[in-house]
């Protein structure tokens, strides 16, 4: 069964918990769709993960449809919300319209992402009143990482927590079907669960979010180069692809690989020196 707006929304109405990965290319969307993932996120954090930048600023529009477009294709049932990088959507609403408008038409996504709140709201209103589902993203929102002076926890003062809330209410008004919630203290982020119709993500925000999203390389530890404190690893899967990788190059330096099984047979009566002056002379003639 597909995942909608509709199911996700039900989902939050019955407390059954909405379960988010992300996924940037076919084979793994394949794997989190047959695990039972209800929404894969084509995040803009595969500049990161995937391209090597030390942020997600550098990611672009063309970076997101390649990259949707492949987890498209791995895709049966959930839901693909695919990130309106970077300078994509801040211009402004006709930008943020067109943009969404390729991610959808392009890279097949269901819904997307935007950060932001209030001074979003526009921006979420024109892109929803176009028929294109918009997930909003409130909190630490990696985009913003320098005006924040790096990757902080949002909210902690009681102003900070009141401008979330309103952030949150002024993005479900626009129309958004769900919100991350990332790096936000666990007490807000479940107040601000309660008020909203609409369900919350969570990724460093508490277990009272009625869902929550992790990056896939961060859960399985494929990613060292920072990981946050929010993040549990659930297999140690980097580790056992570098024993793997090793064990590929010792087995072939040493000539171990590719064995009799691996390979494949001819007529062991064939002469291939006589067969090469057979060809030879018949070129000759």
């Amino acid at each position: 069964m597909k995942n909608t707006v509709a199911t996700i929304m039900k989902q939050k109405s019955e407390h059954d918990r909405i379960t988010m990965l992300t996924a940037y290319d076919y084979s793994t969307a394949k794997l989190i769709d047959d695990a039972g993932a209800e929404m894969i996120l084509v995040g803009d954090s595969l500049g990161m993960v995937m391209l090597g930048y030390e942020d997600t600023l550098s990611v672009t529009m063309e970076d997101m449809i390649h990259h949707t477009a492949a987890v498209s294709r791995g895709v049966k049932n959930a839901m693909i919300v695919a990130d309106l990088p970077f300078m994509s959507y801040q211009t402004s609403v006709y930008d943020a319209v067109f943009n969404a408008g390729r991610l959808i038409k392009e890279g097949h996504a269901n819904a997307v992402k935007l950060e932001g709140g209030t001074k979003f709201a526009p921006h979420i209103k024109a892109i929803t009143d176009s028929s294109i589902p918009v997930v909003g993203h409130i909190g630490m929102t990696p985009q913003s990482v320098n005006m924040f002076g790096g990757f902080r926890v949002q909210g902690k003062s009681e102003q900070a927590a009141l401008e979330l809330i309103n952030d949150a209410r002024a993005v479900e008004k626009a129309g958004a079907c769900a919100v991350v919630m990332e790096c936000v203290p666990d007490k807000l982020a479940e107040y601000i669960t309660d008020i909203l119709t609409v369900p919350t993500i969570g990724i460093g925000a508490g277990n009272k979010c009625d869902g929550q999203v992790l990056v896939y390389q961060d859960m399985l530890g494929m990613y060292s180069d920072f990981t946050p404190k929010f993040v549990k690893k659930f297999g140690n899967i980097g580790e056992a692809m570098t024993e793997a990788f090793r064990a590929y190059i010792n087995e072939t330096k040493s000539g171990v690989f590719p064995s009799e099984e691996h390979s494949f047979k001819i007529n062991d009566n064939i002469d291939f020196e006589k067969l090469e002056r057979e060809c030879r002379q018949n070129a000759d003639r």
